[in-house]
């Protein structure tokens, strides 16, 4: 037979886009339409609903940036369509091509109900299933007009991104709104059509099975009358019966689609903007659960079912009867989804705390698995987290989007810092926005690296971000490819159902050791400096509040604010959002997202005041702005001690490390006991020295305290990436300079480009650390600012601190991994370090860092540098500029130990008090083991929670002291505080108890005691 494969696909083509599709709806018939435009932010339902409407019609245009416009949809059943089902189409101005970044609109009938989203994939409107002639028709859409910003061209700066900067002009235009005849069987022949076709594309062309699936399409359009499509389509269905009947083949790959919108609680639109777009989307989610009795739907995040209980109760309480059925999935356990590299540990135990307690209290559940998919990468301690709060299974599949390497499993298991392993998946469809289309189907089939040893994998399927979640559309492809021959089988099924047969399948999987590190959007570790500052202070904040506030309320009956700290632990928790924290949002999420921290630290200075004053403690300022402490009583609210102050007590502090401050000639001098620092006149040190070995830090011929500016223009995602070429373009800012001694202090006033900045340079109060304080005018655009200290230190390694201890990496580039790595990120230090000597460098609220590995003749230089600051312009067009205070340290013979402790000091430096000294209610015997947590549980029984881990990598057996408090039981839990095992302590003759405690590795541990 002569091969015509091609013009019978094109033929295909054509016909299903020009001729099927259209026909689906027919005899459309305009509504009236009228408008009511709201002035400023969102109305309640019920004020839209009752408000004032003017007509408008089909080609008026509506919708300022950020409005909001009711729509009044009324007419009538024409006589014609009686007995037929009925939809309206409504053609708002949408873009098919941009679901979720443009116009959306939640549709309500005339007496409030919602109904479902109308969103550029679902532009219908159900009016009956069997409609009456002259039926009245009114509906209401409450549409925002949500401007497009990442558009054709993308990452273009654009002013739209904020309320207060975005333009006047009306966005959209309206096309179309029409009531039709929905005509089913030109519907169900659509869908075959476009699954075989899909299908024969994918598969060879040599294929019997590509074969015949054309000649039967090829037959099917033969019996399609173009002038009646309606009236042929049964009889064209006819001939593509046989092909659809023949079943998959018994070693075909079995995909587990679950329905599910990806929906950012912030990105390129503002949070309250998402508190729309989860009550849109979820409307039409039930509604379809309540049409399709196969189809099952997984959202996250517990902050997104609070928001719509709390702003459509009505759509909440359809989600909760969904959610009892088991068709509507609470997954992921947390409270939203976070960054997953920069909060702190304690940060991802609440965020898994908060969430798993909303699902319990409204559902009756909790999750069995962690769902991050659009994280930046992800931390080595995350394994231990999880599965110490309970936690069977991890899902990403962000790891996918690597620049260079390819993720060697995709169903394995990942054993973090501490060696726990948990289960996890990534989806080999690449993608969490699935519309089971035949080319993402075969996809994963072919890519998933199991195969053979293993055949599921899974598909999160639906449009996120106010898309709309999963359509009809996906589920009629699904039901086709339940059982097709060339394709993988399709069913709808739960996420714990998946990974229930993944895991009875793959008895003994692969294993990944450590983090998971994204090669792409290295510059999220950085960008938004304030908003990263914000998140840092308030978790420093919160631990503090609940230490004195747990304290106060153990010792002097101190009413404990539990709904206060839920609220603002709820705060903090939604603002680590991963698009949030990174600093990837609009304008308006950051400007929005400082303003809130500073509302969530005033609430909670307020708190540690109240605590201290039951206690009978007054302290000075805190962080940054705290003043220099002598000999004199002192608040030490780190879980480390320092100058003879206990962790977290107040105690006399023993006096300060002498330093000298002084001229040389053309240089300054700072000098301790333990450090000689040089610095020249301009501003750069030429020597820092560890007194105790006499071992000179910086390389030769080099300096430290080095600016360095950078060129920052990645390929794409500005705010999200640096791209390696950044490297090439680099101005020294080591020019002349105002350099001054300020008493013990040497400070450094320079200017570059339309920026500024002030550094003072100083030794810390116990004479070990280098103390870089800086004061930033920052004017650039699209530049990267780095403060170098080039070191002589040999080694092949950086070892970086992370939530609840340290990790190691390789800092050469022997392999495209390593190399891949040349951006990273830590928590509070980072480290390099010869056997007997270190450097260490400290940041009191910078998350990311470089080191490259130099050579010197036969000398290895580690040029270790802080990133400070980033200008890019989208999707924030003035991204960072603006003032910014920002503190680092250097420390000459540093261990991963007195690293741990010079971090905690640099963030949370003495404070001076006065009044009682209460002593520490929990301190740990053994440096090594860190009390990172001191609270009272969350079941509100007044019973005091401990929480400890081991952070330099060794194992510890010890004791926990508790002072002050009478001790009842004493129990371990798991993280989120679910009972464990009674623990047997031991009663001092001073009245404290101790409470024994043996840790492996980085291990965290948590004690709670039965006052």
């Amino acid at each position: 037979m002569h091969d015509n494969q091609t013009i019978t696909l094109g033929r295909v083509t054509r016909v299903l886009t020009e001729r099927l599709r259209p026909a689906v709806y027919s005899q459309p018939q305009p509504l009236d339409i009228a408008a009511h435009a709201v002035d400023g932010e969102p109305i309640p339902s019920a004020q839209g609903l009752s408000s004032e409407y003017a007509p408008i019609k089909v080609g008026d245009r509506w919708g300022r940036a950020w409005g909001t416009t009711w729509l009044r949809l009324t007419g009538e059943v024409p006589e014609s369509f009686a007995g037929r089902r009925v939809e309206i189409l409504a053609d708002l101005g949408f873009d098919p091509n941009m679901p979720g970044f443009q116009a959306e609109g939640l549709v309500y009938t005339a007496d409030g109900e919602a109904v479902r989203s109308l969103n550029p994939r679902a532009q219908w409107i159900p009016v009956s299933p069997q409609a009456r002639g002259g039926e009245r028709i009114e509906y209401y859409v409450e549409a925002a007009s949500n401007p497009v910003l990442l558009d054709y061209h993308p990452f273009l700066p654009t002013e739209e991104g904020d309320v207060l900067t975005s333009s006047d002009e009306e966005l959209y235009r309206i096309r179309r709104v029409d009531v039709c005849v929905f005509e089913e069987e030109v519907y169900e022949l659509v869908h075959d059509v476009e699954v075989l076709h899909q299908l024969a594309v994918e598969l060879p062309e040599e294929s019997a099975r590509r074969a015949r699936i054309l000649r039967s399409l090829n037959a099917a359009l033969d019996r399609v009358d173009l002038q009646d499509i309606p009236g042929t389509a049964a009889a064209a269905r006819e001939e593509l019966r046989e092909v659809l009947a023949s079943p998959a083949e018994p070693s075909a790959h079995r995909l587990s689609a679950v329905g599910h919108a990806h929906i950012d609680s912030a990105w390129l639109w503002p949070l309250r903007e998402t508190v729309r777009k989860v009550s849109r989307t979820s409307s039409s989610m039930v509604t379809l659960l309540d049409e399709d009795s196969d189809f099952v739907y997984a959202m996250s995040s517990a902050q997104q079912f609070a928001w719509m209980k709390q702003d459509r109760p009505e759509v909440f309480a359809r989600v909760k009867k969904a959610v009892e059925d088991g068709r509507f999935v609470p997954i992921g356990g947390m409270w939203i989804e976070p960054d997953a590299v920069l909060p702190s540990g304690e940060s991802f135990i609440r965020q898994i705390s908060q969430g798993q307690r909303f699902f319990r209290e409204e559902f009756g559940i909790e999750c069995r698995g962690a769902w991050l998919p659009d994280s930046f990468g992800y931390s080595g301690a995350l394994p231990q987290i999880l599965v110490g709060s309970g936690f069977d299974w991890f899902l990403t599949q962000k790891i996918s989007w690597n620049q260079v390497n390819r993720f060697p499993h995709h169903t394995f298991l990942w054993e973090g810092n501490d060696g726990s392993r948990i289960f996890t998946h990534f989806p080999p469809m690449d993608t969490y926005n699935a519309q089971l289309s035949g080319e993402e189907v075969q996809r994963a089939a072919k890519q998933f690296k199991e195969k053979s040893v293993a055949r599921h994998s899974l598909a999160p399927t639906g449009w996120g971000d106010g898309g709309g979640g999963t359509t009809r559309e996906m589920l009629a492809r699904a039901k086709r490819m339940a059982d097709l021959e060339g394709s993988p089988r399709v069913v709808f099924e739960s996420p714990n159902e998946f990974f229930d047969k993944a895991m009875a399948e793959l008895p003994d999987p692969g294993v990944w050791r450590g983090e998971l590190y994204l090669e792409l959007h290295r510059g999220t570790f950085t960008t938004q400096h304030r908003t990263k500052q914000g998140n840092r202070t308030s978790e420093r904040l919160l631990a503090e509040a609940e230490l004195w506030a747990a304290t106060a309320a153990a010792r002097t009956g101190h009413a404990y604010p539990y709904d206060e700290f839920d609220a603002l632990w709820q705060e903090v928790l939604l603002l680590q959002f991963h698009d949030i924290l990174p600093g990837t949002s609009i304008a308006w999420v950051h400007r929005e997202a400082e303003e809130r921290y500073a509302r969530v630290a005033a609430s909670l200075r307020r708190i540690i005041e109240e605590a201290l004053a039951a206690l009978g403690v007054s302290a000075g300022p805190d962080g940054l702005d705290a003043a220099p402490v002598g000999a004199e009583l002192a608040l030490n609210a780190a879980p480390v001690a320092r100058r003879g102050v206990p962790a977290a007590a107040v105690a006399v502090a023993d006096p300060a490390a002498p330093v000298s401050a002084r001229a040389e000639g053309n240089s300054f001098v700072l000098e301790s006991a333990s450090v000689r620092v040089e610095i020249d006149d301009r501003g750069l040190v030429q020597s820092l020295v560890d007194r105790a070995t006499g071992r000179e830090a910086i390389a030769p011929g080099r300096a430290g305290n080095a600016l360095q500016l950078h060129q920052d223009f990645p390929n794409m995602w500005d705010a999200w990436d640096v791209d390696e070429h950044y490297f090439a373009m680099r101005e020294d800012l080591d020019g002349p300079a105002e350099v001054a001694l300020d008493g013990e202090a040497v400070v450094v006033r320079r200017s570059f480009g339309d920026s500024s900045i002030e550094q003072r340079l100083s030794l810390s109060d116990d004479g070990r650390v280098l103390v870089v304080d800086c004061d930033i005018d920052w004017q650039e655009e699209e530049k990267f600012l780095k403060l170098a200290f080039p070191v002589e230190v040999f080694t092949d390694e950086v070892v970086a601190e992370t939530q609840f201890g340290h990790h190691r990496r390789s800092n050469h580039t022997n392999t495209s991994w390593e190399a891949a790595r040349f951006e990273t990120h830590a928590q509070r230090w980072f480290l390099v370090r010869e056997p007997d000597f270190g450097v260490a460098f400290l940041n009191e609220s910078s998350h990311g860092f470089d080191v490259a590995r130099e050579s010197e003749g036969r000398d290895v230089v580690q040029n270790a540098r802080f990133s400070l600051l980033r200008a890019p312009k989208f999707p924030d067009p003035r991204a960072d500029r603006g003032r910014h205070r920002m503190r680092f340290g250097v420390m000459v013979g540093a261990t991963p130990a007195s690293a741990t402790e010079a971090g905690w000091a640099l963030q949370s430096p003495l404070r001076a008090a006065s009044g009682a000294a209460p002593r520490a209610l929990a301190t740990s015997q053994d440096a090594a083991v860190i009390v990172s947590a001191v609270k009272l549980a969350d079941d509100r029984s007044g019973d005091v929670v401990v929480r400890v881990y081991e952070s330099t990598g060794s194992r510890v057996s010890t004791s926990i002291e508790l002072a002050d408090v009478p001790v009842g039981a004493v129990i371990g839990t798991d993280l989120i505080e679910r009972p464990g095992d009674a623990i047997e302590t031991v009663r001092m003759p001073d009245g404290t108890t101790h409470v024994p405690v043996t840790l492996r590795p980085f291990e965290v541990k948590t004690i709670r005691v039965k006052r």
